[in-house]
């Protein structure tokens, strides 16, 4: 569905003609405005008619229809397509909720393509509409606000999962919390949200660093202004910090998985010697009882007046030494 279609003039929102191919005719007609067209999960049907008015490549329609892609930057002849992925951090649940925005950019128009809840492009038009001076600069302010808002959004992102990974080391190194058998299952859950977060961010990378001109893979970008490079380079810093911020945490949760892990087989280890302690234990007097069950005729003491309680001390004294022993030794 489309959600919003509106031609900016000079910086301004005006209501030009209802008609898609009329707008975008009046805004190259002055050569001072652009139209920006926002939808919302489109149907095939409903982005037919988009397609066929802006010229946009099959191979860009079919990925915007489909979603699910990795954030990439396809330069076509008639248009730039470029994929994003917004998330949001649900701190109830602690699970990363990733959305997808694909903008397509060309000869003055702006088509934004939104699917998932974690968009936005909302917010990014109201705050465009309320700055005039970015808006003068056509379809290329509104690409460099839509990746400054995103990737920003990142950085807040990071920081909730790095706070809410302190916690969980915490609970984890902490005497009630440590032995619990769900601990691990939590981490685990825990850097599968960090992965998920990953593949928002780093595939990001080379789409921004060709935005910003830099490296091997920069240079000019149809439909992008030249003047726009510092900006884009902005953003590709905040990216930079954003991923450093990300597989720190990935190395973290890894870390405190492995700790927990070595944790676990120690407190095992001692189980097992408390075990074998208190068999131990348990065998000498087992020995000795078993011996005399044995029902000979010509055993030792059998008819000796004092042979039950001397048993019986014996057995102690060997189970009170093998106790102060065990003790001593730290298996009890």
């Amino acid at each position: 569905m489309i959600v919003d279609c509106a031609i900016y003039r000079d910086g301004h929102r005006w209501e030009g003609p209802k008609d898609m191919s009329d707008a975008l005719a009046e805004a190259r007609a002055r050569g001072d405005s652009f139209l920006w067209i926002g939808l919302y999960e489109p149907t095939e049907e409903e982005f037919h008619l988009v397609t066929e008015e802006f010229g946009l490549h099959p191979l860009a329609v079919e990925d915007a229809l489909k979603a699910h892609q990795r954030p990439k930057l396809e330069v076509y002849d008639d248009s730039l397509f470029l994929v994003l992925k917004p998330v949001t951090y649900d701190t109830e649940n602690d699970r990363v909720v990733p959305g997808e925005v694909m903008v397509f950019l060309g000869d003055s128009f702006v088509v934004t393509v939104r699917h998932g809840e974690s968009s936005p492009l909302r917010s990014v038009r109201r705050a465009l509409e309320e700055q005039p001076g970015m808006l003068r600069h056509g379809p290329t302010g509104v690409l460099y606000a839509i990746t400054d808002s995103v990737v920003d959004h990142y950085l807040e992102v990071a920081t909730e999962l790095g706070t809410d990974l302190e916690e969980l080391e915490t609970e984890v190194f902490s005497p009630s919390f440590g032995a619990s058998r769900y601990t691990a299952s939590r981490i685990y859950a825990f850097k599968r949200q960090i992965l998920e977060f990953r593949r928002a961010t780093v595939p990001l990378g080379v789409p921004m660093s060709k935005l910003a001109g830099l490296g091997p893979t920069g240079g000019s970008v149809p439909f992008v202004a030249e003047k726009a490079r510092p900006f884009f380079r902005d953003v590709n810093d905040h990216l930079t910090r954003v991923n450093e911020s990300v597989e720190g945490l990935d190395r973290l949760v890894s870390d405190i998985l492995s700790a927990h892990l070595a944790q676990m087989s120690v407190r095992q280890n001692d189980d097992m010697r408390k075990i074998s302690a208190w068999a131990a234990m348990a065998a000498v007097p087992t020995l000795i009882a078993g011996i005399y069950g044995m029902n000979f005729d010509n055993m030792p003491e059998l008819r000796w007046r004092w042979g039950y309680p001397t048993v019986l001390a014996v057995m102690c004294t060997l189970e009170f030494l093998l106790y102060r022993l065990f003790k001593r030794r730290g298996w009890l």
